[in-house]
This record gives structure tokens, C-alpha cells and sequence, in this order.
């Protein structure tokens, strides 16, 4: 397990009124992660390594509460900032029943709801994804065809998120307790889902695994951002660079995305 982010507390006057608890950050990449899937076009998904690198994860308390779409910016009376330097999280790690790993832990965050959540997809500098802010590693299986893959994506982008949506609540703290808020990442966006219907949007807007298939040498695929764009067509590169800004949710919650 790689070391927690530093965390550096930032909060409006009003931080003073407010008792404080424990308020911890996660990262998901979900059952599809864990667990392996099934895509769309009927290839048997499993994830070796997920990494993704987060750096500048603020949670806040916004009044009125943040949603995404709507073009207004978070307008924060409390928030706590994650520290700046990258850190590299595989989503892949522990079983297949592994809960979310935590990235930050602060110990002195204002007691409250935190409905908002921002962070950085980034390139770190070093270590396992060296360079790329999202490398996937694991194989695909269908009809008796295995294909190795490591796919290596470039694309940087921050997130702006709203509340979590989702079974449980998160991201109510109160003083002295301890509450968790959760960067989760929706894999199935890319690949899409043989549990949902064909014509759902989770298919019909994702690419599948056999465009990246096709382009596999030697039953083996490494590829990076920048070779997909020379061999996909331009329709098809586009929307994986959509699909990677979809990528970034609150559970359910919808995030903003924007290039960075």
C-alpha cells in the first residue's frame, strides 16, 4: 500500500464554530475492478493492476450544494485540501471483496456535510504508471482467445463533483467521529456492461474491447494514448477521450471534467 496523501487544512472564518472530526478520502474502481466483467462485446474482463494518479483532492461543504452539469462553481463555507504532490493509487489491489483504498486521512476537518468533491487525474513522474495518469493492466478472454493488455492513457483531467449518491451515505461528519467521501471511477464507461441491456447507454456508448483487441500483435496488446490516436480512426479516439472524462464520479453522482 503506498503512503497517504499530506493534508493541509483550508476552511472559511466560520472553521472556528465548527468542532472537528476525521474525515477520510477514498478511491473506487468498483466490482468491475476487483472482481472482473463481462464487456459489451462479450470479453471476459480482469484487471491485474488499475492505476490512477490523483493529486490537489479538496472535499468541501458547499452552500448551496454543487451539481455538476450546471456550470456553477462549488461555493464552499467549509473545505479541506488533500496535498499537492501526485500519488499513485492502484484500484486493483486486495481482493475481490477489498473495500476502497484510502488516499488521505484528516484528522482535524470541520464537523459537517461534505457535499462536494474535486480532484487531478495527473501524470506522476515516477513509479509503476510513470508518465500516464491511467494505466490498465489485466487480460481479456473470449471464446478461447486470451489477449494480455496494458493500456497506457495520457489524458490528464480534473474532476468537479457533487454529493455521493449511492446506498450509504458518506460525507456527513460529525464532531469527533470519522466519515468518508469517495473518488469512484466507472470502468464499465469504457467497455461497457453484458449484464445491461444492449441498447443501454452503458453499451451504447462505450467502445468495447474488441476495438482494442483489433489492434493486439501477437495475441499481446501495450498500447499508449498516442498510438491509439495514430491507429484508431478519429471517431473512435474521440470517444475514448470522452469516455475518460466520464470516467470520474461521485458513486452515482455525476462529475464535471474538464483537460488539463
Amino acid at each position: 500500500m503506498l503512503p497517504l496523501l499530506s493534508c493541509t487544512q483550508v476552511s472559511t472564518p466560520q472553521a472556528a464554530s465548527s468542532s472537528p472530526g476525521t474525515l477520510i478520502i477514498e478511491a473506487n474502481g468498483e466490482d468491475f475492478v476487483r472482481q472482473g466483467f463481462t464487456d459489451k462485446d462479450g470479453w471476459q474482463i480482469s484487471f491485474d493492476h488499475v492505476y490512477v494518479t490523483l493529486q490537489d483532492i479538496v472535499a468541501a461543504q458547499s452552500d448551496p450544494p454543487f451539481e455538476a452539469g450546471k456550470g456553477d462553481p462549488v461555493s464552499a463555507t467549509q473545505k479541506v485540501v488533500a496535498g499537492t504532490p501526485p500519488l499513485t493509487v492502484d484500484l486493483a489491489e486486495g481482493g475481490a471483496d477489498a473495500p476502497p483504498i484510502a488516499v488521505a486521512e484528516l484528522s482535524e476537518a470541520p464537523s459537517g456535510r461534505y457535499n462536494a468533491l474535486a480532484w487531478e487525474m495527473v501524470a506522476p513522474a515516477t513509479g509503476p504508471a510513470e508518465g500516464y495518469p491511467l494505466v490498465l493492466i489485466g487480460t481479456a478472454t473470449k471464446e478461447g482467445q486470451t489477449i494480455p493488455f496494458n493500456i497506457q492513457l495520457s489524458e490528464e483531467m480534473a474532476f468537479n463533483c457533487g454529493d455521493f449518491i449511492g446506498d450509504e451515505r458518506k460525507g456527513l461528519l460529525e464532531a469527533d467521529e470519522t466519515a468518508t467521501v469517495e473518488a469512484t471511477f466507472h470502468f464499465d464507461h469504457i467497455f461497457g456492461d453484458a449484464e445491461a441491456a444492449a441498447d443501454d447507454e452503458i453499451n451504447t456508448g462505450a467502445l468495447g474491447f474488441d476495438t482494442f483487441a483489433e489492434l493486439a500483435d501477437s495475441e499481446a496488446l501495450t498500447v499508449t494514448s498516442k498510438e491509439l490516436e495514430e491507429q484508431l480512426s478519429a471517431a473512435d479516439y474521440d470517444q475514448l477521450k470522452t469516455l475518460i472524462a466520464s470516467l470520474g464520479h461521485v458513486g452515482e453522482g455525476h462529475c464535471d471534467a474538464t483537460p488539463i
